[in-house]
C-alpha cells in the first residue's frame, strides 16, 4: 500500500500493494476485527464525549470519576451508551474509508514520485493525501451516526435530555430540525476529521520509515529480514507518535463540534458561542477537555487498526498466493494427464 507497483518492498515489514487484495475477503473478514476492535475501545470515546460537554458544575471532572459515575448509575452498560447506532453505521463507513484512503494513496504515491523526495515526505506527502481524502468520503455516512451516538453517549448527563434509543433521537432531531439536524456540525467535522486523519497518517507513515532507519534498515535489505515482533514494534511506535500528535493538532476543534451536536432542544448555539462559552468555562484550557482519552483513543484505535491491517493484508495476500500457485500447479499436472 506503499507505493504505486513501481518499488518492491525492501523487507517483510513492507506494505501489501492495495492491487493485490482479495477486497470481499479483506471487507468480510475485516469487518468482523475492526466490530472487535470497536467493542474494546468504545468505552473510551463515552468518557471524552462526556468530559467535552460536561458543565463548569459537573461534578465529574476527569476520567475516572465519569467512569465511577457511569458504573454507579448504569453499570458497564453505560459505557456502550449508543454502542449499537455506532457499530450499525461503522462496516459501510469502513469500507468507504479504506477504499478512499488506499486507492487515493497509491494515486498520491505515482504523482509525487518524479519530484524524487526523500521517502519519509513522500510517505508524509502521500499517506496524508489519502487519509484526508478518505475522512472526506466516509463523513457522508459517519456525522448522521455521531450526531445520534453522542446524543445517547450524554443522554442524562449535565442537563442533557434523555432518549429511549437511536431511532428516538432520530426522530426528535429530524422533528425539530429536519434531515439537516443529523448533520449538525458538519462543517467541523469535516475540518476536525479530515486534518485529523491526514495528521494522524502523515505521522504514521514518516514516522514508520524514521524508526525503521533509526534500526538500521534504510530504503535497501541490509542483513537479515527483521522479525515479526519488531515490525509490530515499530508500527505500534508509530500508531502512537500518530495518535499523539493528531490529538494535540485537532482536539480543540473536536470539543466544538461534539458540543455542536449535543447541545438539546431549545439552546443552539454558534460555533462562535460555543468558543466563547469554553473560554469563559475554562479559559482556553477547555478546548483540550478529553485530551487525555483522545489521545489514548486514537493511539490505541489506530495502532490496533494497523496491527490487525496489516496482519489481515498478508493473511490475505498468502491465500491469494497459495490458491494461485496450486491453482497452476494442478492445471499443468492436468496437462500432463492429458
Amino acid at each position: 500500500m506503499d507505493t504505486a507497483g513501481t518499488r518492491t518492498r525492501s523487507f517483510s515489514q513492507g506494505e501489501i500493494n492495495w492491487d493485490e487484495l482479495d477486497k470481499t475477503k479483506l471487507y468480510v473478514v475485516g469487518a468482523g476485527i475492526f466490530t472487535g476492535l470497536t467493542v474494546g475501545l468504545y468505552p473510551i470515546s463515552v468518557v471524552k464525549t462526556r468530559l467535552q460537554v460536561a458543565s463548569r458544575d459537573a461534578l465529574e471532572r476527569d476520567a475516572f470519576s465519569v467512569i465511577k459515575g457511569l458504573l454507579k448509575t448504569d453499570g458497564v452498560p453505560g459505557l456502550y451508551k449508543g454502542f449499537g447506532t455506532v457499530i450499525t453505521g461503522a462496516v459501510p463507513a469502513r469500507i468507504i474509508f479504506l477504499t478512499a484512503l488506499e486507492t487515493t494513496k497509491l494515486s498520491a504515491f505515482k504523482m509525487i514520485e518524479p519530484f524524487k523526495l526523500s521517502e519519509p515526505v513522500q510517505a508524509a506527502i502521500a499517506n496524508g493525501i489519502a487519509g484526508m481524502m478518505a475522512s472526506l468520503c466516509s463523513q457522508a455516512v459517519f456525522v448522521p451516526i455521531d450526531v445520534v451516538s453522542q446524543r445517547l453517549m450524554v443522554q442524562g448527563y449535565s442537563g442533557h435530555a434523555t432518549y429511549t434509543g437511536g431511532l428516538d433521537v432520530t426522530r426528535q432531531v429530524i422533528k425539530t430540525d429536519g434531515i439537516r439536524g443529523l448533520y449538525r456540525g458538519f462543517g467541523l467535522s469535516v475540518m476536525t476529521y479530515s486534518p485529523s486523519s491526514a495528521v494522524w497518517w502523515a505521522s504514521y507513515g514518516t514516522s514508520q520509515r524514521v524508526f525503521w532507519r533509526l534500526l538500521g534498515h534504510g530504503d535497501e535489505p541490509a542483513g537479515a529480514a527483521p522479525s515479526e515482533g519488531k515490525i509490530a514494534m515499530v508500527q505500534a511506535a508509530g500508531g502512537i507518535f500518530a495518535g499523539a500528535t493528531a490529538s494535540c493538532i485537532t482536539t480543540p476543534l473536536d470539543t466544538i463540534k461534539t458540543r455542536l451536536q449535543v447541545m438539546g432542544h431549545g439552546k443552539k448555539p454558534s460555533a462562535r458561542q460555543v468558543v466563547k462559552n469554553l473560554i469563559a468555562d475554562g479559559g482556553f484550557a477547555g478546548f483540550y477537555r478529553g485530551l487525555g482519552p483522545r489521545f489514548f483513543s486514537m493511539s490505541a484505535w489506530g495502532t490496533s487498526m494497523i496491527l490487525a491491517y496489516e496482519y489481515l493484508s498478508k493473511v490475505i495476500l498468502f491465500s491469494l498466493i497459495y490458491f494461485s500457485y496450486h491453482k497452476t500447479l494442478n492445471t499443468y499436472l492436468l496437462s500432463m494427464i492429458c
